[in-house]
């Protein structure tokens, strides 16, 4: 293993109740970025964190650190005082703010005026100086979950674990802890792995993504390629392309495929034998609503069908559209669209999209 990944997973297995629960037969987080690790309850992503912090064992397989296999009990507690951890529910101490950020502190036996130091610049740059002399039980949660935040930060640790940290948060304090975590991420770059169900913190944090399901790691790559090219249906369905289609080849050339979809046709980057099977994904995202009386519009955008509103929901500030053009269509606007094309159930638009937003989850090949 190179110095590049600060945790090495290899033939990783842990059972319960003689049951397989996580199987990673290899996985490399890097140094100095933040990892996110997602999926649905019950995919495996806290059992994988508590191997990966050395909480538990796993059956089979070994667990690096740094390079290093971490073998004996002495070289774990070693190893751990190196890694803070931020949970969903900060268990905070009943006493002042100032002095539950200190307490990894006092364990280290870090001299006073050092301590206190580095409290005061953590409660700064987390925006929790002002309280430092409240009872953190008296804290709402997102202040408590700032508290949690600066008392693993303080320690300067070489890995930083978060499970959770932003679950249970209402959006703007949720949004707002999110924004002063990446700045702060970017500023120390510690080895950070994010946990998580929910795609945007993964989006907005992270440099690298793992997709798990039923405790298997089934997808890494950057969070662009994961969340538009995912590799199986079962991936799209939790990653939100809404759009999975069965597709049949009719014709290609010079680069570029045309498919029947439904009682429609779908142009897609790429060639494919004709009267090849493929299975193709569309981020709703990619997916835009038009007037059609802009049909004719010269555009180099080869996807532009006409159809008509079947459904509409309204999310604040999206709505998700689902348009129907020989085959159903799912979009996601801006809430202010929805007033300026005047969309309702049985309105006539046209959904338009590029070819290269299509991916190719499967082929027949």
């Amino acid at each position: 293993m190179t110095e590049s990944h600060a945790i090495e997973l290899i033939d990783v297995r842990v059972w319960k109740n003689r049951r397989l629960i996580l199987d990673v037969p290899s996985l490399k987080l890097p140094t100095h970025e933040t990892f996110s690790v997602i999926g649905p309850n019950g995919a495996g992503k806290t059992t994988l964190l508590r191997i990966i912090s050395l909480l538990d064992r796993p059956g089979e397989g070994q667990v690096l650190h740094a390079g290093q296999r971490i073998s004996s009990g002495r070289e774990t507690l070693r190893r751990r005082r190196r890694l803070a951890m931020v949970m969903q529910q900060p268990a905070l101490r009943n006493s002042s703010v100032w002095e539950n950020v200190l307490t990894g502190h006092r364990f280290r036996h870090t001299p006073k005026d050092i301590a206190s130091r580095k409290v005061g610049e953590w409660l700064e740059r987390l925006g929790i100086s002002h309280l430092s002399d409240r009872n953190a039980r008296r804290l709402s949660g997102g202040e408590a979950q700032r508290v949690n935040m600066a008392r693993g930060l303080v320690l300067e640790p070489d890995l930083l674990l978060l499970d959770e940290p932003f679950n249970g948060l209402d959006q703007p304090t949720r949004l707002a802890l999110m924004d002063d975590l990446w700045r702060i991420l970017q500023e120390i770059r510690t080895s950070t792995v994010l946990v998580t169900h929910d795609r945007g913190e993964a989006q907005a944090l992270s440099s690298s993504v793992a997709v798990m399901l039923d405790g298997k790691v089934e997808q890494i790559g950057d969070p662009d390629q994961v969340f538009t090219a995912p590799r199986t249906e079962e991936i799209a369905s939790f990653v939100g392309v809404e759009n999975v289609l069965a597709a049949k080849v009719i014709e290609s050339n010079n680069g570029l495929t045309t498919a029947s979809v439904g009682e429609g046709l779908v142009s897609l980057a790429g060639e494919y034998p004709t009267g090849e099977d493929l299975v193709l994904g569309i981020s709703p995202e990619a997916v835009v609503i038009e007037d059609p009386s802009d049909l004719g519009a010269t555009t180099s955008v080869r996807n532009r069908i006409p159809g008509s509103v079947s459904r509409l929901f309204e999310m604040g500030a999206q709505a998700r559209v689902v348009v129907e053009c020989g085959f159903p269509l799912v979009s996601l606007v801006p809430g202010s669209s929805v007033v300026d094309l005047r969309l309702s159930p049985g309105a006539q638009v046209v959904a338009s999209f590029k070819a290269s937003a299509v991916h190719v989850i499967r082929s027949g090949r």
